[in-house]
């Protein structure tokens, strides 16, 4: 019999600018990833879709506004963090509106060369924007 475990659904946003380069946000006063940067989103809520969430999430961290029409459905990833496992849904957006700026939950944003992260960025964040945005991978259940 299978093991049963809490599953954590989040949905990620991609912002992508022109010149390939994303936004991130440094993660503050938060559970989990304090202070490390990562992508904007996090949960779904129960009634929620994951890209609805990854919009919700981003107008609330990152103080940009992106529409639903401007979302493009990018990959999902199985995974086990800790004690943490779940699925995430990334979406790609190249159209919002307003200038991003740290909100809450972040402490500050940055454009930045998905090959190129910060030292301090969420671990699986580097392989995931790889797989996602170099090799087309839309598809992870590697655990």
């Amino acid at each position: 019999m299978a093991e049963t475990v809490q599953t954590h659904l989040c949905g990620w946003m991609v912002l992508q600018r022109g010149d390939g380069t994303v936004l991130l946000a440094r993660r503050s006063g938060v559970r989990y990833g304090e202070g490390l940067w990562g992508l904007p989103g996090g949960h779904a809520g129960l009634r929620e879709s994951w890209a609805a969430a990854a919009v919700r999430e981003t107008n609330e961290e990152g103080g940009v506004r992106v529409e639903p029409a401007d979302v493009v459905p990018l990959g999902v990833q199985r995974y086990v963090d800790g004690g943490y496992a779940g699925v995430d849904a990334f979406f790609l957006a190249r159209r919002w509106q307003g200038e991003p700026a740290p909100v809450s939950e972040c402490s500050e944003v940055a454009w930045v060369d998905p090959a190129q992260l910060p030292a301090d960025a969420l671990a699986w964040l580097g392989p995931s924007l790889h797989r996602l945005l170099r090799q087309g991978i839309w598809l992870d259940e590697q655990l």
